[in-house]
């Protein structure tokens, strides 16, 4: 379909573009940037008036919750949540159940998701088998099925050795590695951060060093072996900083932050709240303010969402007992906006944390707005505003710290190959 996209303000982080152009789309690619390919026939007009046209957000971490869990969440509802907050491309981690440790696993989610026809979705392959830490997978199969990079999610990998084997290979590849740094013995049974909130509330915490000494273990092999690293949810100052001098040094690091840690602190947990109850765990202020540093200076590469639906009875239990994750595809875009506005960031450096960069992540071309790319757009006004509430979501999981809470930028359009997705 022939679609005109006009009046609306176009940012590209990608080319550095922050101005009022008309798009063109044609056969499911951008055909022209403010005035109309030759030979153009209109069939679609949107009046983008107000707004601001986008490549559509990339999320780097969002669980689908398929196969195996589709008690918390099912791939329509969750799909159907990334198209509402314009994320037209994620990645999701391999910890379904089964895992996605056989290339059959991949293929059959990848299909579901075409079918589906709301986002292009990038598995993330397990490292291990069953992700238990003890034998690799068969990497170059999995990565023939359509997998991006290899992790372990969350699950512990407290063998050195087949971590070491597991980069050498996947450098030897060419391969990602997507590793969330976390002790698993300082971390066992922790619920909190190390401070004030986790001392007065009687949570067992969980200590910055369970970040730093994992990763300076994964710092270290990467270094020796070469291999692509990508950090997962950095959360502590100290963490930041070792990202930042392991980048200075030439090692090929790159990580991300969820945006639940740009806009809060343990501090929020308050009276036990359970949608607080994240991994991992909200830190210090300090903290806080440190990834908001390395978000600025290029430390940090992606924001992501960290999307995790949750079965609602799971967070109706007492706080350490309660499951972790939040919901989040949906707030992507305006929590981003949030921290622009409080940061005082141009809005073209914002959003290149979610198009641009975090594509890069996954070596896709994708992103941007360039003539004869992809035609995945999102279409938003920066100045509506909407409280929310469950009932103004689509995931089905509706747990969420930021509950109540009155965001500004709301998505009106999705594009996805030049086809819309969603339109409110």
């Amino acid at each position: 379909m022939n679609i005109h996209i006009k009046n609306g303000r176009l940012i590209d982080p990608k080319n550095n573009c922050d101005a009022q152009q008309d798009v063109f789309v044609v056969e499911r690619r951008i055909a022209a940037i403010g005035k109309a390919p030759q030979g153009f026939v209109t069939e679609q007009v949107i009046d983008a008036s107000g707004l601001i046209v986008m490549p559509g957000l990339v999320d780097v971490a969002a669980r689908l919750r398929e196969p195996g869990f589709e008690y918390k969440a099912t791939l329509e509802s969750e799909m159907a949540a990334a198209a509402a907050g314009g994320v037209t491309s994620l990645a999701c981690p391999p910890d379904t159940d089964p895992p996605l440790d056989e290339p059959g696993l991949v293929e059959m989610l990848k299909h579901r998701a075409r079918s589906l026809n709301k986002a292009r979705v990038f598995p993330v392959g397990a490292l291990t088998y069953g992700l238990k830490g003890e034998e690799l997978t068969e990497m170059i199969e999995l990565t023939e099925a359509g997998c991006k990079a290899f992790s372990q999610a969350d699950a512990r990998l407290t063998d050195t050795r087949v971590l070491l084997r597991a980069m050498q290979y996947a450098a030897t590849m060419g391969y990602s590695v997507w590793l969330r740094p976390q002790d698993s013995f300082l971390a066992k049974d922790g619920v909190a951060h190390d401070g004030e909130v986790a001392t007065r509330c009687g949570l067992a915490a969980i200590p910055v060093s369970a970040e730093t000494i994992a990763l300076a273990t994964m710092l270290t092999l990467a270094k020796d072996t070469g291999v692509k690293l990508h950090i997962c949810r950095i959360s502590s100052a100290a963490g930041v900083e070792m990202i930042r001098t392991a980048k200075q040094q030439g090692l090929a690091v790159t990580c991300d932050v969820a945006m639940n840690h740009v806009h809060l602190s343990e501090m929020d947990i308050g009276f036990f709240d359970a949608n607080c109850h994240l991994a991992p765990p909200l830190r210090s202020l300090r903290d806080r303010a440190a990834l908001r540093a390395g978000l600025r200076d290029g430390t940090i590469d992606a924001i992501c969402s960290d999307h995790t639906p949750v079965d609602e009875d799971a967070k109706l239990f007492p706080f350490a007992e309660a499951e972790a994750g939040a919901t989040g595809l949906e707030l992507l875009l305006p929590l981003v906006l949030k921290w622009a506005e409080q940061e005082r960031v141009p809005l073209v450096d914002a959003l290149a944390r979610v198009t641009f960069s975090p594509a890069q992540l996954l070596g896709q071309k994708m992103g941007h707005l360039s003539v004869g790319a992809h035609a995945d757009l999102c279409v938003f006004d920066p100045n509506a505003t909407w409280k929310i509430e469950p009932a103004a979501l689509k995931s089905q999981g509706k747990n969420t710290p930021f509950n109540g809470y009155e965001m500004q930028g709301r998505v009106r359009y999705t594009l996805l190959d030049g086809q819309l997705v969603f339109q409110q």
